[in-house]
């Protein structure tokens, strides 16, 4: 079963991932943030109290029994940049503009946050690697999951065919409308996939990140990978959407480590 309930909190896991990893996405439930942000919100620039986003992240670190000291996380900015973990971020210091993390120490908690943008998590299983890609319109068009597999191959020697790759809750593509310079933008830069990555309906055009990082993902050599087929916009009892909250809304956090 792919979700989970434990303390009034509720999880999206992916079944493609070995238990040697702790990983999750949780949903919006359980925290102690009011409206708009009820109630998991662990967003920390979307208006709510900053005491509430951080025992809301403080629960989620506890549901995995992992020390919130743990944690390593980036300041996202729709990019292909790469961080190394090779240490928890302290809180007091800075957070580094990225949007692809990556660790092979066990004492380290990789940490994301979203509220539409699809979460990406990887696991090499022989190089003992975990990472989290966050991937947006902008980041699926620069090609955040190449970089993130060849962060892999470069910085850790993981071999594609290793690495395993899950497709996390986002928002769908019937809910992804966009504007004619998006899709002439992904029609340039992935000519021979547009069919499968825009659909044209009911007078609108619309783009499926799931099926846009998938192919990516299996282009850069993955061929283990899970697409939870989640939409954060159908579901607004479980997830928080950015879209279809009108951006009235907190941030779902995502969780990923290598067990001690």
């Amino acid at each position: 079963m792919s979700f989970h309930d434990l303390d009034g909190l509720r999880y999206y896991q992916f079944e493609i991932f070995p238990n040697s990893v702790k990983q999750a996405i949780f949903t919006r439930r359980g925290g102690v943030s009011p409206a708009p942000w009820t109630s998991l919100n662990v967003g920390g620039s979307v208006g709510d109290d900053p005491a509430h986003v951080a025992e809301n992240r403080i629960r989620l670190f506890n549901a995995m029994g992992r020390s919130a000291d743990s944690i390593h996380d980036v300041w996202l900015v729709h990019g292909t940049d790469v961080v190394y973990a090779d240490a928890p971020r302290p809180l007091s210091a800075p957070a580094t503009y990225a949007d692809i993390i990556f660790t092979d120490n066990p004492a380290v908690t990789l940490f994301m946050r979203f509220g539409d943008c699809v979460p990406i998590l990887f696991h090499d299983p022989k190089k003992n690697v975990v990472g989290i890609a966050h991937a947006g319109w902008q980041g699926t068009l620069r090609g955040v999951c190449g970089a993130a597999v060849e962060g892999m191959k470069s910085h850790y020697g993981c071999d594609p065919k290793n690495i395993i790759a899950g497709v996390g809750p986002s928002i769908g593509v019937d809910h992804y409308k966009v504007g004619a310079e998006v899709i002439a933008q992904f029609q340039q830069k992935f000519p021979q996939d547009v069919e499968r990555i825009v659909q044209r309906k009911n007078g609108g055009v619309y783009l499926d990140l799931w099926a846009s990082n998938e192919l990516q993902i299996k282009r850069a050599g993955v061929e283990q990978v899970q697409v939870s087929g989640v939409c954060t916009a159908c579901h607004l009892e479980d997830w928080f959407s950015h879209r279809a909250e009108k951006g009235k809304t907190g941030r779902f956090g995502a969780l990923m480590a290598l067990s001690r």
